[in-house]
């Protein structure tokens, strides 16, 4: 069962926990259902192994939990229409915040994001998790909240039509600290893990009933397309350019990149009339 806590709490949901017991200003209906599919996620993955090139896997979705029930409580809520959709979480990103894309500064900055942030059982040495106290920026994340913070100045304009989500929480990491993505992983590992993520995805979209899915990237896009058409969910799945420093064409100039297509798909009209 899932209990949710305002976000000045820091207590993690035990399995023991009597029922949902909302903070006074949560969105009771749309937080809890999101964060119980969370859950139930992660106890699925927990049952998973991974092998080379895989050496390190970290699941901020329980030593971040705390951060992340904040992100969620405060924004998840209802008449929200676009769901953006990232791959999974970046090494000083989500990985240090619990958050979508969480570059720090961001984080704690704009969307006011608090709780302690706790450590992954085993850490590679050059990729330690120091939580909202990280000094160094996600380039990706640094990018992406930042057009959005430009654009709508208070973050509860940009959330009242979007929420941000991954669809893998998992971070993987080889021997040397590199970051890797689901689609590097061995066949026979990536398919079960992207079974489960697949349908926690589904499970989101109809609880949060919104009506376009918007990949972060091809690979985001194109899983989320591939998922939610296998189990018949009818919502529409567009995509956008990542933002990741690795893309040549994201460095000359992403933010514009981002607007055009976002301007085709009418978020941008929504968010400019706020």
């Amino acid at each position: 069962k899932l209990q949710a806590f305002a976000c000045t709490g820091s207590r993690k949901p035990a399995s023991g926990d009597g029922g949902f017991k909302p903070a006074p200003e949560v969105d009771v209906t749309h937080s809890h259902r999101f964060l119980r599919v969370e859950l139930e996620l992660n106890a699925n993955l927990r049952r998973l192994t991974f092998s080379e090139p895989v050496q390190y896997v970290y699941n901020p979705l329980e030593y971040a939990w705390d951060t992340h029930r904040c992100y969620v409580e405060t924004y998840c809520r209802a008449g929200q229409r676009f769901l953006f959709l990232g791959m999974n979480p970046g090494p000083f990103g989500m990985a240090q915040t619990g958050v979508p894309f969480g570059e720090v500064k961001t984080v704690v900055d704009w969307l006011k994001i608090t709780g302690s942030v706790g450590r992954p059982d085993r850490e590679h040495p050059n990729r330690q998790i120091t939580g909202l106290a990280c000094t160094r920026s996600e380039v990706s994340g640094a990018r992406f909240w930042g057009f959005f913070r430009n654009l709508c100045s208070d973050p509860a304009l940009f959330f009242q039509h979007c929420f941000v989500h991954n669809l893998c929480p998992l971070i993987f990491m080889s021997a040397s600290g590199k970051n890797l993505t689901p689609p590097e992983l061995p066949v026979a590992e990536r398919k079960a893990l992207l079974a489960l993520c697949d349908g926690a995805l589904c499970q989101v979209v109809k609880a949060l009933g919104v009506s376009m899915v918007i990949g972060v990237g091809r690979l985001a896009e194109q899983q989320a397309r591939r998922a939610l058409s296998a189990e018949g969910v009818d919502v529409r799945v567009e995509g956008i350019m990542h933002p990741s420093p690795r893309n040549p064409k994201a460095n000359k100039g992403w933010e514009e990149v981002a607007k055009t297509k976002l301007e085709q798909l009418g978020v941008m009209a929504l968010l400019n009339n706020m």
